[in-house]
C-alpha cells in the first residue's frame, strides 16, 4: 500500500486543504517491472472527529494495514471542527466533503466512481458525518458506517457553556431551526425511507458508556420503525481510540466490498 499526503487548493473553501489518501501500489511482473493496469480501486472515505484532523486515522490505528487484501482505497480528508456543514459563519464544508473531495480524489487517484464501489465512515464528529453523506446521497454511495457518532445534532447545539452555543451558531446558524435541517440526521433518515434508496447499509457502534450512547440508541429506535437498513451494536465502552481501532475492523468486514476486489494481489 502507498501512504500519499495530498496538498491541494479548494475554490470551494478558497484556502489550501489537505487529505491524507491509501491506495493500493501498482501491479509488478516478477522481474519488478510496474505494470500498466487501468483497474480502479473501491474507495473508503474516512472521517475524522471534532478534535482531530486528516491524519488521526493512521496514527491512532493500522487502517493501512487493515485495508492491506481488501484492495480498497482509503481517502481521509480534513474538515476542522465543522460538523461536514455549509457553515452558516465560515466555509462549506459540506459541498466540500460531498462533491470537492470525491471528485478531486477520482481526478488524482485510479479510484472508482461507482456507487457499488464507495463508502464512508468515521467517528464521533465523523460518524455523523458519514451518516449524513449516506443518507444525503444514498445514490452515490453503497454504505455507511459510525463509530461513537454524534447523530443527534439537536441535542448536541444545547451543550453548556457560552463558547459551545457560539461556535454552534457560527456552524449552524439559528440553533431552532436545526431539527428537520439538511443537518439532521433523523429528518435525513425519514426522508431517504421514503425514496429507493431505503435499503442503503447503515452500520452504527456506540459503547454504553460513551455520552453519545443515548442519541445512538434514539437514532437506531427511529431507524427500526422506519424500515431502515441499520446494523447496530453496542457493548461496554467509552469514547476512545482503543474501542475504534478495533471496530474500524469490524466495519472493514460489514462494508460490501465486491469479491473480485478483495485478496487481490498488489
Amino acid at each position: 500500500m502507498a501512504l500519499i499526503h495530498c496538498n491541494f487548493y479548494s475554490p470551494v473553501l478558497d484556502l489550501s486543504s489537505s487529505m491524507d489518501v491509501i491506495i493500493p501500489e501498482p501491479v509488478r511482473s516478477p522481474e519488478g517491472k510496474i505494470l500498466e493496469d487501468k483497474k480502479l480501486f473501491p474507495v473508503l472515505y474516512l472521517l475524522h472527529g471534532l478534535s482531530d484532523d486528516h491524519t488521526i486515522w493512521q496514527r491512532r490505528t493500522s487502517i493501512e494495514r487493515y485495508v492491506r487484501d481488501l484492495n480498497l482505497a482509503v481517502v481521509m480528508p480534513a474538515v476542522e471542527r465543522s460538523f461536514y456543514t455549509d457553515m452558516a459563519r465560515g466555509p462549506k464544508f459540506w459541498t466540500y466533503i460531498s462533491e470537492e473531495v470525491p471528485a478531486m480524489a477520482r481526478a488524482l487517484f485510479p479510484i472508482s466512481g461507482a456507487r457499488k464501489d464507495n463508502y464512508v465512515a468515521g467517528l464521533s464528529m465523523g460518524g455523523y458525518g458519514a451518516l449524513k453523506l449516506g443518507l444525503t446521497c444514498p445514490e452515490r454511495f453503497a454504505a455507511a458506517a459510525s463509530l461513537s457518532g454524534a447523530l443527534d445534532v439537536s441535542q448536541i447545539v444545547k451543550g453548556s457553556g457560552r463558547a459551545w452555543k457560539s461556535e454552534m451558531r457560527s456552524i449552524f446558524g439559528d440553533l431552532k431551526k436545526v431539527v428537520g435541517s439538511q443537518n439532521d440526521l433523523f429528518a435525513l433518515a425519514e426522508n431517504v425511507a421514503r425514496s429507493k434508496w431505503k435499503k442503503i447499509p447503515l452500520y452504527t457502534w456506540c459503547g454504553t458508556e460513551d455520552f453519545l450512547i443515548e442519541s445512538n440508541r434514539r437514532f437506531k429506535a427511529l431507524a427500526k420503525t422506519l424500515g431502515l437498513n441499520l446494523t447496530y451494536e453496542e457493548e461496554p465502552g467509552i469514547h476512545e481510540w482503543s474501542y475504534w481501532d478495533r471496530l474500524i475492523q469490524r466495519v472493514l468486514e460489514w462494508l460490501p466490498i465486491p469479491k473480485t476486489h478483495k485478496n487481490a494481489k498488489q
